[in-house]
């Protein structure tokens, strides 16, 4: 028996459970084809429940469940030839383009912290100049359904996180120091990136504002218009948010990654004169102060990574991957953070963490590769 705890995305209120779930010392807790009827079942059997993982799960040997990771790796894959083929001044993409957009929207509507960690865990899927495009659209979505924006601006925002760069893809796996040049085309490119889109035949209004607009400042210090507060519009606004965070938690050739926790003060702290304060907030309530897939080490010197949102935001659930020993667990450990011993105590990089984890054995089979 390959052993390995039940996540929250393997189990759902009015869902019957696709295995046999057993207790950590091997006692059987209820058979596959049990039912849960509330949110305290389901909370129960995460915490408590195991399940063989290479038996294969009721009802599931035609086809494989949706995969959040699977379903987001397909849209990298997707975007990489369209993005080249508008900056190369190609047209008729905005069909192909919705459909990697109903990607991105498929997995949030699955799972968006698995969405939200595989920022933090799916960084080599692709170059940084495509991966994170989708990455800014994986939390402007989470960010659009927080503030409850339309289904249709929510698609056009997504589509312009999407290809919000377009006009500088060269440059962003570039080195840190850029000539006049290259600063000038990196200041272009969301006027450029507009002008793109509208040769290939893009007349979306917001689609366009947005891109023209994600650099703009709530003081006026943005570029290219300098627009200042209710200047910017609130699609314009959530992008901006979701392509800082993404851009200072992701490792480029020339910059590590920031800790995630730091990389939302960083941004909370723009907020007083670049960012609007109030979706900086929102930006953190949705992720939470330590978002999901940070690694941290407990104040009993376990070692895990967040795994899902709390009861409040600064302090969510850990799966714990290596003892207070530093050896590595056999099974991973459901660690709620309110208790005191299991309190967060650091947020680690990934480069602290010598034991390498896979995204599926911390989120379920929502997260198959």
């Amino acid at each position: 028996m390959t052993k390995r705890r039940l996540t929250r995305s393997d189990v759902r209120v009015g869902e019957t459970l696709a295995w046999d779930v057993f207790g950590e010392n091997g006692a059987l807790l209820v058979r596959r084809g049990f039912l849960p009827s509330s949110d305290v079942q389901v909370d129960s059997l995460a915490e408590r429940g195991f399940i063989d993982d290479q038996m294969p799960a009721a009802g599931m040997s035609a086809a494989e469940p949706p995969s959040v990771l699977r379903l987001l790796n397909h849209a990298v894959a997707e975007l990489g030839p369209l993005l080249h083929r508008i900056a190369a001044g190609g047209g008729s993409v905005q069909a192909e383009l919705e459909q990697v957009a109903l990607l991105v929207a498929q997995a949030v509507a699955i799972d968006p912290e698995i969405a939200a960690a595989c920022i933090l865990h799916n960084q080599r899927v692709a170059a940084y100049a495509v991966r994170h495009c989708i990455d800014t659209a994986v939390v402007a979505q989470i960010l659009a359904r927080a503030v409850k924006r339309p289904e249709a601006e929510t698609l056009s925002m997504t589509l312009a996180a999407l290809t919000m760069n377009v006009a500088m893809l060269r440059l962003q796996d570039a080195h840190p120091g850029l000539s006049g040049e290259e600063m000038a085309l990196v200041r272009a490119h969301p006027e450029r990136g507009a002008a793109l889109l509208r040769q290939a035949g893009v007349t979306d209004p917001v689609w366009l504002d947005c891109v023209l607009s994600h650099h703009e400042n709530e003081d006026g210090s943005g570029y290219p218009r300098a627009l200042v507060g209710d200047a910017i519009a609130l699609p314009a606004k959530l992008i901006a948010l979701a392509d800082r965070y993404c851009a200072r938690v992701s490792d480029r050739p020339f910059r590590k990654p920031m800790l995630p926790n730091a990389a939302l003060r960083d941004i909370l702290l723009d907020a007083r004169h670049a960012l609007d304060a109030q979706l900086g907030a929102v930006l953190i309530r949705e992720l939470g102060v330590y978002p999901v897939g940070t690694f941290v080490r407990l104040l009993n010197g376990e070692v895990g990574v967040v795994s899902r949102k709390g009861l409040n935001s600064t302090t969510p659930y850990v799966q714990s991957f290596i003892g207070p020993r530093g050896a590595p667990l056999d099974v991973f450990l459901l660690r709620d953070t309110r208790s005191d011993l299991s309190a967060i105590r650091d947020v680690l990089g990934a480069g602290q963490v010598e034991t390498r984890i896979r995204m599926e054995q911390v989120w379920g089979r929502a997260a198959l590769p």
